[in-house]
């Protein structure tokens, strides 16, 4: 759903000199990675006081909510605030303009806290309005990075910008009527650029890994790519549930089922323990889901079971518009473990089951076959 960010968010990083002001946004920003959300609202609230006229301390604020409606994206319940953060650094950032047109922390900040307006509204599915904030971010950023062009981190939002301009538009042509407001992109320059960043940024390292990780494996198709960053993210960033989830379903793309498994059982053992974000019900069923399936593919179907039927659980409840295809999946693997236990009866529920709900990755031919076999017609 966060697509549309690519033509919205453009963060850049450009501090004060002072050890101690970098120190302090470095400490902080690990604190949000690291999902410390109390540490890291002490550590910007301090900065504030500190350094009242500098807008990192109150766009870093804001990026605490950001990591909460990402840990837990159908809940809507923090937007409110986000967007009146957001609202706060742009303020500053007009103030500070006001009075010097060319300060480059003042343009960076406000044209990142733009692009992260629009980020949530292309969540929200406001897409002219996400495609407005684009529109207004794009040149404000553009005008920052000529005013300091060593500034290395400020490559993470053009090679955001550079990728998804080139690859989005064919990818959802929806979004094409939109493409005519802004430049052209370069998919390979938006790479080089992003990996720069990665490898040499100083505060947009940890972004930049994280937008090469999901690149490499969504739309490059190299999941071994995508997982040299989703390690680097999740060896710095260990209590982190999107960064070892992100790890999880590259391993399973890969093949590499045990660590697939030992890390989703990682995460439930989190999740028992109460470490934030890991008990939300999407990182719960991810877990159950592809634990679940490791048993089953191992034969120990009893185990498999009492996954799958919490997966299955936990899709009902927040399973809105639509089916997903873990709650399917799991009816299907359920379906099977009570064929090979000659439960007859309860594989053809099952079966049956799936053809009420719409049609993911030929279940509906699956089940229709299953059954005519299982009834002898």
């Amino acid at each position: 759903m966060y697509k549309l960010l690519i033509l919205l968010l453009i963060i850049t990083f450009n501090f004060y000199p002072q050890t101690d002001f970098e120190e302090r946004v470095e400490k902080g920003i690990k604190e949000i990675y690291n999902i410390k959300f109390d540490e890291a609202e002490k550590t910007f609230r301090n900065l504030i006081a500190d350094y009242p006229n500098h807008p990192a301390g109150r766009f870093f604020l804001a990026m605490i909510d950001w990591w909460k409606i990402l840990l837990d994206i159908e809940n809507e319940s923090y937007d409110d605030i986000f967007f009146q953060k957001l609202e706060d650094v742009i303020f500053q950032c007009d103030q500070i303009l006001e009075k010097d047109p060319d300060n480059v922390d003042a343009l960076f900040f406000k044209g990142g806290a733009i692009g992260f307006r629009g980020r949530l509204r292309s969540v929200r599915n406001s897409w002219l309005k996400a495609a407005d904030d684009g529109r207004e971010a794009l040149p404000i950023v553009e005008r920052a990075a000529k005013l300091d062009p060593n500034n290395l981190d400020v490559q993470l939002g053009f090679g955001i910008y550079n990728y998804y301009a080139s690859v989005i538009p064919e990818e959802y042509p929806m979004i094409k009527p939109l493409m005519i407001f802004f430049p052209s992109g370069n998919k390979d320059e938006g790479i080089r650029q992003l990996r720069n960043t990665a490898f040499n940024g100083k505060h947009a390292k940890y972004e930049a890994r994280y937008f090469l990780m999901t690149i490499y494996y969504r739309y490059e198709s190299n999941p071994y790519l995508a997982e040299e960053f989703a390690k680097m993210l999740v060896e710095d960033f260990p209590d982190n549930p999107t960064f070892q989830r992100w790890l999880g379903r590259i391993y399973v793309r890969q093949g590499k089922m045990q660590l697939a498994d030992s890390l989703f059982k990682d995460v439930l053992r989190k999740a028992d323990e109460n470490y934030y974000g890991y008990n939300f019900a999407v990182s719960l069923r991810e877990a159950n889901y592809y634990v679940g399936y490791n048993y089953k593919s191992n034969y120990q179907n009893d185990s498999a079971k009492i996954y799958l039927n919490k997966c299955v659980e936990i899709s009902e409840a927040i399973d809105k518009d639509e089916e997903s295809g873990f709650l399917i999946n799991s009816i299907l693997y359920l379906a099977q473990i009570s064929e090979s236990k000659n439960l007859i009866e309860e594989a053809i529920s099952y079966y049956e089951r799936l053809l009420r709900m719409r049609d993911w990755g030929n279940s509906h031919a699956n089940a229709q076959y299953n059954l005519k076999r299982l009834k002898g017609s």
